[in-house]
């Protein structure tokens, strides 16, 4: 149904003029979505609705370039265009309205986004990938201003890769020879976003093929323009971006959003510059309308002159469409007419379709509840309580699911006194509900086929009598060398990355052995490092994106907690991104590059795997045991390891690090030293000092944060030792407290225990400068030997007297 790129000059007066006719409907079905949409929030059907009534016409232009294998990168006004290339009907939209939670009714999110956040299937049912460049594709939208911008230009870099490096010649599923164009969206408003310039300047550097499209309606949700961009005129504070004959830069192109010839001809030029010479392309689409206003919270009369709302009603877009199509005799008045009544029509009847089918298997679940509260009720000595309950339920005609654990849990608190076997009943359908709804909403966080990273065997280290003692970096670098060697999708890019082979030369010569391309460097950019990471990732490309320090993580952890960690999950396992971000942190003296920022990650990026090796060794076998899967992790190499001496294994590159598996390092009687990273080395150091005074400390390395010990060994470990000590030199409350409640609330260590859990970690400031800074504000070994004898004294304090 949707055809390839129109053009008057190719194609017979009849088809041209079907094809526009389509596109008017589309326009029309999309506009009255919009307003029918508003309504049903009104109405309580929804909670909220944002919708793109007012930019449907550009949409339509950019639909008619846009191939299979594109992707595009967008935000929530794009229902037009998502309609124009058939992947989104009537039905989809009213589900995603409603938060329908079935991914065949909702198939973008599976109702865990709100309404106009789109994507397509990248996913077999199994987890693997389709065929991409057998179908047009849309990355999954995420809310936040700009966050859809870097991204962006990792989809459009997926192409230069495919077209210029050999290695991935082979990889056809994903590209055909680096012909796609991504296609991103942005509001004018929210190019005022720093995201928004980085990643402009990062594909002016890099000259991806990608096209930016900037939809501008002179407002950002009440703001005008004059208030959010220079001169109020984002296309002409981009020129310095622009091509010339000496410099390579963007093509900029600005074009009225109603002007429906001239936005074709845009968008055709736009689509050749970027897919056959990867020129980047930016379209400022102006004099755009906003004809509800931002979104259903408000009116956007209530901000806009009555003589910009006169404006805004004659360029309408829809409407300047329909009149440009009668004046050139393309359909008379009468068509149009038939065609909007036949649009209402299909909307009405679509919105009711996806409204039944949305109600009718919650109906169902309400029916199933009253049954089941109806027979308790008769049987119980508290009637007179459970009828106004029952009575509340029966009473809902569009009742939600909360309504009916709210009615059947209050239920129970009636009857916790008596016994009869509807109780029993009751009570099993209430969990039985729970264990078949929850995942609804909570499954696919991680990856839950037979491909998740968890399922992949450890392999240790071994190693020759003779083995040789390398510095840290050499074991980082060779393995680097034989995974390159081994998976040739796979690249590495970041500050330093490249020529110097990072800074502290973990891929020293790697660039010579591999090229430029698969071994990069960048500019000082850590938002679009990550992006460029998150949009090769999503075409098949195995990327290593390094931040130069753990801190500067900082930068980029937006991108991160929005939309990497969120993929897998709000896509309903659709969509998968498997990026690895390399960083390096901990034990170096000052307030930058030596803060801790563990705590913050543990909660920000749930829906990654968060991996601390105390040294690289562990570091290079979880690289290779993620190779093997595909999940997004961070990996904390430790900032203090690449000097230290280790021995070299003569099985590198089969090495296997678990993910979720602690490490006994050391064993023993009397306590359980929890830690990891570089703090190890001291907590050890400490272990071995506390034999001396008779305390025989069991040291366990964490390994991974997330997921943490699922084999529950530091429980095993405190049923022998009976106490806790853990030790980290994050922030307290940080990753301590994390562990502590991961062991307390999940794994019940409470009851082995006879004393108190405690944790050791840094002082609540950053660390300050030098060895003196270093030892004041994080753990020291005598922190760490104190602290676990203080415990031992308040068990037996005959044997241990207090030190101090």
């Amino acid at each position: 149904m949707q055809p390839e790129i129109i053009s008057s000059s190719n194609i017979s007066f009849e088809e041209y003029r079907n094809q526009i006719l389509r596109d008017f409907k589309i326009a029309c079905i999309s506009r009255e979505c919009s307003l029918l949409g508003r309504r049903e929030v009104l109405t309580g059907k929804s909670k909220f609705g944002i919708f793109g009534g007012g930019k449907e016409l550009p949409q339509l232009a950019m639909a008619r370039v846009f191939r299979n294998g594109d992707f595009r990168s967008g935000y929530y006004r794009d229902q037009t265009f998502m309609m124009a290339i058939d992947q989104y009907t009537i039905e989809h939209f009213f589900a995603g309205l409603y938060a329908h939670t079935d991914i065949n009714k909702e198939p973008f999110a599976a109702g865990r986004q709100m309404g106009g956040h789109f994507a397509t299937h990248s996913l077999n049912e199994d987890g693997s990938w389709k065929n991409l460049t057998e179908q047009k594709n849309s990355s999954s939208d995420i809310s936040p201003t700009a966050g859809q911008m870097p991204r962006l230009l990792g989809l459009a870099q997926a192409s230069k890769v495919y077209r210029n490096e050999k290695s991935v010649s082979e990889f056809t599923n994903f590209s055909t020879k680096g012909n796609e164009v991504a296609w991103g969206t942005i509001g004018n408003a929210s190019t005022s976003e720093g995201l928004f310039w980085e990643t402009v300047n990062a594909g002016a550097v890099l000259q991806v093929p990608m096209v930016i499209s900037i939809w501008d309606d002179e407002y950002g949700i009440s703001v005008h323009a004059k208030h959010q961009t220079a001169k109020e005129d984002i296309s002409l504070i981009l020129e310095g971006f622009k091509r010339d004959e000496n410099h390579e830069g963007y093509e900029i192109i600005k074009v009225n959003g109603w002007d429906y010839p001239a936005l074709i001809d845009a968008y055709e030029t736009a689509d050749e510059l970027a897919r056959e010479k990867h020129i980047p392309v930016i379209i400022h689409v102006k004099e755009l309308t906003q004809p509800q206003g931002h979104s259903t919270s408000g009116s956007h009369e209530r901000y806009k002159s009555e003589e910009r709302l006169n404006w805004e009603r004659e360029h309408d877009c829809n409407k300047k469409f329909k009149e440009w199509i009668i004046e050139h005799n393309i359909a008379t008045a009468e068509e149009i007419i038939d065609i909007e009544k036949a649009s209402k029509k299909e909307v009405r009847q679509g919105k009711n379709s996806a409204w039944n089918a949305y109600l009718s298997e919650i109906k169902s679940e309400q029916n199933e509840a009253l049954s089941l509260l109806k027979a308790v009720e008769e049987k119980s000595a508290n009637k007179n309580f459970i009828s106004p309950i029952v009575n509340a339920l029966s009473s809902k005609e569009d009742p939600i699911r909360k309504d009916i654990l709210e009615a059947t849990r209050k239920a129970l608190r009636y009857i916790t006194k008596e016994d009869f076997a509807e109780k029993s009943t009751l009570q099993k359908w209430i969990t039985n509900y729970f264990n078949t709804i929850q995942p609804k909403y909570s499954d696919h966080l991680y990856n839950e086929f037979d491909s998740k990273v968890t399922n992949i065997s450890e392999v240790k280290a071994q190693y020759d009598d003779n083995a040789p003692l390398v510095d840290g970096r050499i074991i980082i670098r060779d393995n680097f060398e034989q995974l390159f060697n081994r998976v040739p999708e796979a690249l590495i890019f970041g500050e330093d990355s490249g020529k110097i082979g990072d800074v502290n030369q973990g891929l020293e010569g790697l660039q010579e052995k591999f090229g430029e391309i698969r071994i990069s460097d960048t500019g000082i950019r850590e938002a679009t490092i990550i992006g460029q990471g998150i949009g090769m990732a999503m075409r098949g490309l195995r990327p290593i994106a390094e931040i130069q320090y753990l801190d500067y993580i900082m930068y980029c952890i937006q991108g991160l907690s929005d939309d990497l960690a969120t993929l897998r999950y709000r896509t309903f396992a659709k969509q998968k991104a498997p990026l690895i971000v390399r960083t390096r942190g901990h034990r170096l003296e000052g307030i930058w590059h030596s803060g801790s920022q563990m705590g913050g990650l543990v909660h920000l990026l749930r829906g990654m795997h968060i991996l601390v090796p105390r040294n690289m060794t562990k570091a290079a076998g979880f690289y290779n045991t993620l190779m093997d899967s595909d999940e997004p992790a961070v990996i904390v190499e430790c900032l203090n390891g690449y000097r230290l001496k280790e021995k070299m294994p003569n099985n590198l590159a089969e090495t296997r690090t678990p993910i979720g598996v602690v490490e006994t390092i050391k064993e023993g009687t009397d306590i359980t030293l929890v830690s990891y990273g570089s703090t190890l080395r001291l907590v050890e150091q400490a272990a071995k000092e506390l034999l001396s005074v008779g305390i025989n400390a069991e040291v366990i390395d964490v390994q991974s944060l997330i997921p943490f010990d699922l084999n529950h060994d530091i429980v095993k470990s405190v049923a022998k030792t009976n106490r806790l000590l853990i030790i980290d030199e994050d922030v307290p409350g940080g990753a301590t407290g994390y562990i502590l409640h991961k062991l307390i609330d999940e794994q019940n260590v409470y009851q082995h225990l006879d004393s108190k859990p405690q944790t050791l970690s840094a002082q609540p400031h950053r660390p300050a400068f030098g060895t003196d800074g270093d030892y004041f504000s994080k753990p020291s070994s005598e922190d760490i030997f104190e602290k676990a004898y203080a415990i031992m004294t308040e068990a037996d304090p005959e044997n241990y007297p207090e030190l101090r």
